[in-house]
């Protein structure tokens, strides 16, 4: 169920895109490992990699709505191949798998604008072999976009200047066009707009990280600005921002996975050669315990966000669920991504910090991911919105199928306006829980139980709704209903071994556990809530034929099964 580069073979793809996968594995195999570090380390620009981008059509075939596609069969926007990129870029190096991300980001304002000349340019460039970019945020402001300083001043006859920064934008070095966020001087709106990095009143400042990729702080001086260059204006720039980063920020989760799986292979064989007081290091049983937990989360992270897939792919304007699970991706999956690599690194120990280890390089951008396209907390505050009607008030929707088909996602590109978050209803989340029947789900599904007792007899007071550390520990609680949910889903879908799936919800139910005597613990928390928590607090159940047969069929048997080329 893991990525094995040197085994996978894409069979759920058509030929094409079968093909574009295998050939991107084939360039890093080919690169070698070695040479992979060698890049890191001395911070070399990947001219080498987009040269194969561009050589092979890569961004342009991926990247490119089917209607601007000169009508290629092969060219679509199709987030389940680009979810499968995501894990190959992420497992070989997250550096590749910016530049990839980053122009994602650049260009959804231009697909989700009215602007069909600018759309008819990027698909140009796109097959040319074009990066791109996304100017939003600010050194001073961040990412608050009330608070934007650039500015777009109108000049007469449909001409304008914009001038002001950006900082921390990713390929703001090299991008043929970087969607830029601004304010009309004269009228205070809103507005997007393309730029070109090459252009003479386009300075880029410098990398502002000590890094392979290259995250930039530009300026724009006077910068000339047409009609022609306007991607949207007004509530459709402010809404093009936000559903930008509705599409994007879906492919940290993925980047994490790709990450995570190469660390563990990794550190399993590394692991099961090492021999220590006379026994293996996998002999130890803390350290089956490590890799056990290590491979379960990673599983369950695989498993959640390949159903939220399904979600995204199926979305529309009667059905926004994507909304809550498209955050949990770049929320829970990246944060269990570090969980993943701290598992793992107890048991390699100091070697993970040695410079010819893939996991060097792991351990340091595993961290990134939870802190891009908005914080933890900033996607948990998103989260919370959407608990009273998830746990409380379900709606009925049609059953949502696989999809990894040749289709266009053409919804992403018309969310529409980003209110309403409070309205949007979810299928009966029991649905899920109540069609497979372990010991740890059913354990899990009581502990559920008592959170909505909770809710309904001991609500957050007034003060405590205003307590944003209280409400984060609460989202977790409600964060975990929901990965549980789309894994079980995932697992009927994927026939997944009942043992498989119970070891999964021994660590959800020791970290529901956790999350509950964290609001137990707070200064806060009322005598009548603190009663809750403590039913809240259970022990998985203990199961040692369970967890050998995981441990077995499915941990173990990953030592020596791969290693990058030299």
């Amino acid at each position: 169920m893991l990525l094995h580069p040197k085994n996978e073979k894409y069979e759920h793809l058509d030929e094409a895109s079968r093909q574009i996968m295998l050939k991107t594995i084939d360039f890093f195999e080919n690169k070698g490992k070695e040479k992979l570090k060698a890049d890191y380390r001395n911070m070399v620009w990947y001219e080498d990699f987009l040269d194969f981008v561009k050589e092979n059509r890569i961004f342009y075939t991926l990247l490119t709505p089917s209607a601007y596609g000169e009508g290629d069969p092969d060219v679509r926007w199709d987030t389940a191949r680009i979810c499968d990129m995501n894990e190959i870029l992420g497992f070989y190096g997250l550096p590749y798998w910016y530049a990839w991300q980053v122009s994602i980001l650049g260009l959804g304002p231009i697909w989700m604008g009215n602007n069909e000349a600018a759309k008819k340019k990027a698909a140009k460039l796109l097959k040319e072999g074009a990066i791109f970019a996304f100017g939003l945020s600010e050194r001073t402001h961040g990412a608050d976009l009330y608070s934007s300083d650039m500015s777009l001043t109108p000049l007469g006859e449909r001409k304008y200047v914009a001038d002001g920064g950006k900082y921390y934008i990713g390929n703001g070095n090299e991008a043929a066009m970087v969607s830029t966020f601004a304010k009309n001087s004269e009228t205070d709106e809103y507005v997007f707009f393309a730029v070109d990095s090459r252009h003479p009143n386009y300075e880029c400042i410098k990398n502002v990280v000590a890094w392979q990729g290259y995250v930039a702080e530009y300026a724009l001086h006077s910068y000339p600005i047409s009609d022609e260059d306007i991607l949207s204006s007004g509530p459709e720039a402010w809404d093009s921002a936000l559903n930008t980063v509705n599409v994007g920020k879906f492919n940290l989760g993925w980047g994490s996975i790709g990450i995570c799986t190469h660390a563990f292979y990794e550190a399993v064989t590394h692991a099961a050669h090492r021999n220590l007081y006379g026994k293996f290091v996998t002999d130890f049983p803390h350290i089956r315990q490590l890799f056990t937990d290590a491979y379960t989360r990673l599983l369950a992270m695989k498993l959640f966000s390949s159903r939220a897939v399904d979600y995204m792919r199926c979305a529309s304007a009667e059905d926004r669920r994507y909304l809550l699970y498209n955050p949990l991706v770049k929320m829970k999956v990246t944060t269990q991504g570090e969980e993943v690599i701290n598992l793992l690194w107890d048991v390699i120990a100091a070697r993970g910090f040695e410079k010819d280890m893939y996991f060097e390089m792991a351990a340091k951008e595993i961290r990134a991911l939870p802190k891009l396209e908005g914080t933890v907390h900033v996607n948990m505050a998103l989260v919370v919105k959407f608990m009273a009607n998830y746990l409380f008030n379900p709606g009925e929707f049609p059953e949502i199928p696989k999809r990894d088909d040749a289709a266009n996602d053409d919804f992403l590109f018309r969310q529409g306006p980003t209110k309403g978050l409070g309205k949007i209803q979810f299928h009966d989340f029991n649905i899920a829980y109540n069609s497979l029947d372990t010991p740890n789900i059913r354990i899990f599904k009581e502990q559920i139980a008592v959170l909505k007792e909770l809710l309904l007899t001991a609500p957050p007071s007034k003060e405590q709704t205003k307590d944003i550390d209280f409400l984060l520990s609460m989202g977790e609680l409600f964060t975990l209903i929901a990965y549980g949910q789309l894994m079980i889903e995932k697992c009927n879908m994927e026939n997944t071994d009942k043992d498989l799936t119970d070891q999964i919800f021994d660590f959800m139910i020791r970290d529901f556990s956790k999350f509950a005597l964290q609001i137990y613990s707070k200064p806060g928390t009322s005598a009548q809530q603190m009663e809750f928590c403590m039913k809240m607090i259970r022990r998985p159940e203990v199961n040692p034929a369970r967890f050998n047969h995981v441990w077995e069929k499915y941990v173990y048997p990953l030592k020596d099964s791969y290693e990058m080329n030299a």
